[in-house]
């Protein structure tokens, strides 16, 4: 009796098993054949470009390895992130992930050189750039040939003459380390002495 109650279970499961199998792949089909169309449609990526920058000394014209390429893709007016790459020996970084159509500010930044940005509008499929890397220049200052500051004296600690619309600088008794308090004040030293 035993073997009998296993025989017919064993025919049951595997006619449910069947069946079951049988029902889920025809509502699979029927999805399929009524609907025609997926339920999220896909929307294919941009066309990016293929950019190369080449980086140069402006002096001598040879290329500069390890300097910072940086890209800022541009939004309107924010800045979306940043893509930096590292120039090789021959002072190349490619880079082919930007669309088409994007605005990018580039930067360039290498060790002994002027940072370099400038904005450029990405409307080809290939493009190449050469930039010349400048060595820093003389520090911008308001002062024009070593004219002296409020005080008299020039910011750099050398002895300029001053010039003809300027006032003479205070003449001072006590030397530079005095103060105009001290100055007005009798030493009390020398009141105590007398």
């Amino acid at each position: 009796m035993e073997t009998m109650f296993r025989r017919t279970f064993l025919r049951c499961s595997l006619f449910l098993a069947v069946s079951g199998f049988a029902v889920t792949s025809m509502s699979l089909g029927a999805q399929d054949s009524s609907s025609g169309k997926w339920t999220r449609k896909y929307k294919a990526p941009p066309q990016s470009s293929r950019i190369e920058v080449t980086i140069l000394k402006d002096f001598n014209g040879k290329p500069i390895e390890n300097a910072a390429v940086i890209f800022h893709p541009i939004e309107g007016d924010r800045d979306k992130g940043a893509l930096e790459l590292k120039t090789n020996e021959d002072g190349k970084a490619v880079i082919d992930v930007i669309p088409m159509g994007d605005t990018v500010r580039l930067q360039v930044i290498a060790n002994g050189y002027q940072t370099y940005g400038q904005d450029y509008k990405i409307d080809k499929a290939e493009m190449s750039m050469e930039i010349r890397m400048k060595r820093p220049g003389s520090q911008y200052s308001i002062y024009k040939n070593g004219s002296a500051n409020s005080n008299g004296n020039s910011g750099s600690g050398d002895k300029t003459a001053p010039s003809k619309n300027s006032p003479p600088p205070a003449q001072n008794d006590k030397g530079s380390g005095s103060s105009d308090q001290n100055s007005s004040q009798p030493n009390q030293n020398q009141s105590q002495n007398q």
